[in-house]
């Protein structure tokens, strides 16, 4: 078993973060795995092709320019999901892992996903519903400790996401007491579906 790596704050911090999102990670997190269980670097890997997917959406969703009013829902969750992967990346490059950017990976829609507002928060319900459930299912199952705080904290603001988008396609704003935790290999299907 490999021994954690000690990694102060500031250098975790200096050595650099994807794009223009800064990296912020929850207080108490001052080392990362040098080496996690392949089990979470899978799942890394996985909530990275989600934030990715998210990060898609939400830019398409806006470039439709069909929301208006709730076009400041996206825009918000768009910064969201730009700091949700920037901290992800950081935290798969600290381990010696590379994470995947958008070159990796094209995304396909439904058709007439982007035709309307109501089709695009229905789009982003779904979207955000598979977020969230890959999160509460990496909670559950990562064994590297210093990865369950940042992985439920994005885990919240996903929930937050979806009670934002609740009032656009006639739903409550406050959802199930337990939302619905995916198995990585259900959450990975869903993923996969929106692949082109």
């Amino acid at each position: 078993m490999a021994l954690p790596m000690q990694l102060s704050r500031k250098r975790l911090l200096g050595v650099g973060v994807a794009g223009s999102a800064a990296l912020i990670l929850p207080r108490g997190v001052a080392h990362a795995a040098a080496s996690p269980p392949d089990a979470d670097l899978a799942y890394l890997r996985l909530l990275i092709g989600a934030e990715l997917l998210a990060l898609d959406f939400q830019t398409r969703a806006l470039a439709a320019r069909k929301l208006g009013p709730a076009a400041s829902i996206f825009k918000r969750s768009l910064t969201d999901e730009r700091a949700h992967y920037a901290t992800l990346a950081q935290l798969m490059r600290v381990t010696g892992q590379t994470p995947a950017t958008s070159a990796d990976v094209d995304f396909a829609y439904p058709r007439g996903g982007f035709a309307s507002p109501v089709a695009i928060a229905r789009l982003g319900w779904r979207v955000e519903s598979l977020l969230l459930g890959a999160y509460l299912g990496a909670i559950g199952n990562v064994e590297t400790a210093e990865l369950r705080l940042p992985i439920g904290q994005i885990a919240a603001n996903e929930a937050q996401h979806l009670s934002a988008i609740a009032p656009l396609i006639g739903r409550k704003p406050v959802g199930r007491a337990f939302p619905q935790a995916l198995a990585i290999g259900a959450a990975s299907n869903q993923l996969d579906a929106f692949e082109s």
